[in-house]
């Protein structure tokens, strides 16, 4: 059997994050303002190393570099997916991202970053930003430009559970009081809308005006998400979102359950409980990738995972 690849994860520090990562998931961050742990990473700007077997202590660009028939001998140049934790104590900025094509003409052949949230905490009466009023560009712009940010800006409750698609173009952001796992393709190419005028060692952080107005989609249209649920009196799988860059399901678990890893890699995090896969002790905060070839595998516990693959 294919050994399971346990990962260290990254961390950063924000000028919007918190101490959560620590107290709620038992990380070991590196300061009180303490934002992302990105949990399954090859990205330059945060790549984690796996913690177990044969490759411990090497990066995850290394084995995709060096060992890509573990990841089914995919073609592309980075490995594709990146899996965060984020804790939002304060507001993120507004934001949109830019798909494959701009990213690649206009950041130095990055991926785009088409990206996926799946709350796992908010305060009551929480919310997001998802989206934005305007009906087509030259709106857009005056708005931006007359700084109309309350009649621009489209505002969504939302509760622990929820899950949002964030399609390249979506004006969006976090707000403070939300923990939300983040699964995205492998960018780090964030277009700053607007920071609620925010100092950060007393200069405010850069904007980038001209690039949000070319790439925010306008009018705005909600992504689709959702998909097959199937259950038993033990378990209950459900299809959170099916794009071409990834599919995300949850799994709840109060018993055993059977599954087959029958992609070219699968990404999973355990974000409730404790339990077993294949015997091995596992729980909250736990991330691993079960790479290609693995077979059958057992879950066993009382847990909620979110897996990923393409």
């Amino acid at each position: 059997m294919k050994e399971i690849l346990f990962i260290d994860p990254v961390f950063k520090s924000m000028v919007w994050g918190g101490n959560r990562l620590k107290t709620e998931f038992g990380y070991d961050i590196p300061d009180e303002h303490t934002g992302e742990c990105w949990a399954i990473s090859a990205h330059p700007n945060g790549d984690c190393t796996i913690k177990n077997g044969t490759f411990k202590g090497k990066s995850l660009s290394w084995l995709w570099e060096n060992k890509r028939e573990l990841f089914g001998n995919r073609t592309e140049e980075r490995f594709p997916l990146l899996v965060k934790i984020i804790d939002a104590k304060e507001d993120l900025s507004i934001q949109v991202h830019p798909d494959d094509k701009y990213a690649y003409e206009n950041e130095n052949g990055s991926f785009g970053k088409t990206e996926c949230w799946y709350i796992l905490d908010c305060k009551e009466n929480g919310e997001i930003v998802i989206g934005h009023n305007a009906k087509d560009k030259e709106e857009l712009k005056q708005m931006i430009e007359h700084k109309k940010w309350d009649e621009l800006i489209r505002v969504c409750p939302i509760k622990k559970g929820d899950f949002f698609q964030i399609t390249p173009g979506t004006v969006h952001a976090i707000k403070g009081g939300t923990m939300l796992l983040e699964t995205q393709q492998s960018s780090d190419v964030t277009y700053r809308l607007y920071d609620y005028d925010r100092l950060d060692n007393g200069k405010p952080r850069q904007l980038h005006i001209k690039q949000s107005i070319d790439v925010i989609n306008c009018p705005h249209m909600d992504a689709q998400t959702g998909g097959k649920i199937i259950k038993d009196k033990r378990w209950e799988i459900r299809e959170l979102i099916s794009c071409p860059y990834y599919t995300v399901k949850k799994i709840d678990l109060w018993g055993e359950l059977k599954l087959a890893q029958d992609k070219d890699f699968m990404n999973v995090s355990i974000i409730e409980g404790d339990g077993e896969i294949d015997g091995i002790k596992v729980s909250k905060g736990d991330h691993f990738i079960l790479p290609h070839g693995y077979g059958e595998f057992k879950l066993k516990g009382d847990m909620e995972l979110i897996i990923s693959y393409i």
